[in-house]
């Protein structure tokens, strides 16, 4: 499935192209299922990282689940036949709505026993987004209290679990539909964002996990009142708050955007939870790979609960 232009989602068209070749320490997987991500619509429309795209036609998507074709090298851990999950540096390379894809030996993980290729695609990107931001930066703990934004969705899902599960008392922002769901997850508080002001509720918190910004009512500002002094708001849409850390340091807080690393020995981590059960993943809606397009207008609605899916091949 490749664009030869940014714009609508329409755009998406399916092409034959060559099965990649495979270099140095990368194994060469047929994807059985790819996942799809708001950074894969903002790029398909002419913002994320397309101005990084080096040529057209282009291949989008940034995680899959699949099988090893060919692995590394002859001693490789990893074999033919083994089932693997992972992440790619799109748009620097062809990304996973395709049948075949090369990706370095560190960029994937064996996929976890107890999912199928379709919850698996779903975790990668999601999943590792939500680790470093809550683990690795928010350090989450016992004692803290974090408030999570759009908790509902692809990351904030996971960055529910990651955070309750390493003790942290988790406030969750959601719509009513989603309550349940989140206290599923863990939170210990939902807030409904349709009929209650969050800042009007709560103060003192240690970390806000912003995965809106401001792009949606001021979210992203109206975080800083609720952080107690020194608290930390860490931010995730790419261009949705140019002026976080200054706004941050006049609020007297602390404040920092994220970016996710293409790290799979932490996705070996979480595959771990995935299988113990500690951690689970939610697909919302599962589309044809000849339905990318429908796939980008349903994440571009913003109201996903958890992960899309788009299955690329029929292997079990």
């Amino acid at each position: 499935m490749v664009i030869a232009a940014t714009g609508a989602p329409a755009v998406l068209t399916m092409a034959d192209v060559p099965v990649p070749t495979r270099i140095n320490a990368e194994l060469l997987v047929k994807i059985v299922a790819a996942s799809v991500n708001p950074i894969d619509a903002k790029t398909r429309a002419g913002g994320g990282t397309s101005a990084e795209i080096p040529s057209y036609p282009a291949i989008l998507g940034r995680d899959f689940s699949g099988v090893v074709v060919e692995t590394a090298y002859e001693a490789c851990a990893i074999r033919p036949g083994d089932e693997v999950f992972g992440i790619v540096p799109v748009p620097r390379v062809p990304g996973a709505y395709a049948e075949y894809i090369t990706v370095p030996l560190t960029s994937v993980a064996r996929k976890p026993a107890r999912l199928s290729h379709t919850e698996a695609a779903a975790v990668p990107l999601a999943a590792l987004t939500a680790w470093g931001m809550v683990v690795d930066v928010a350090k989450a703990h016992e004692g803290q209290t974090m408030l999570i934004h759009a908790a509902a969705g692809g990351v904030g899902h996971f960055a529910v679990q990651f955070a309750c599960y390493f003790g942290a008392h988790v406030i969750a922002t959601g719509s009513q539909k989603n309550a349940s769901f989140l206290r599923e997850l863990g939170a210990a508080e939902v807030i409904d964002y349709e009929s209650t002001r969050f800042e009007d509720v709560l103060s003192g918190v240690d970390v806000v996990v912003d995965l809106i910004g401001n792009v949606k009512d001021d979210t992203g500002t109206r975080s800083l009142t609720v952080l107690r002094p020194g608290g930390l708001i860490i931010n995730l849409p790419s261009g949705s708050w140019p002026t976080l850390v200054d706004d941050a340091e006049e609020a007297g807080v602390r404040a920092t955007s994220y970016k996710v690393s293409d790290d799979g020995s932490t996705l070996a981590v979480i595959a771990r939870l995935l299988d113990s059960g500690d951690i689970r993943v939610h697909v919302d809606q599962v589309f044809g790979f000849d339905h990318v397009a429908d796939a980008h207008k349903a994440i571009e609605t913003g109201h996903t609960r958890g992960k899309l899916v788009v299955t690329v091949s029929d292997l079990v």
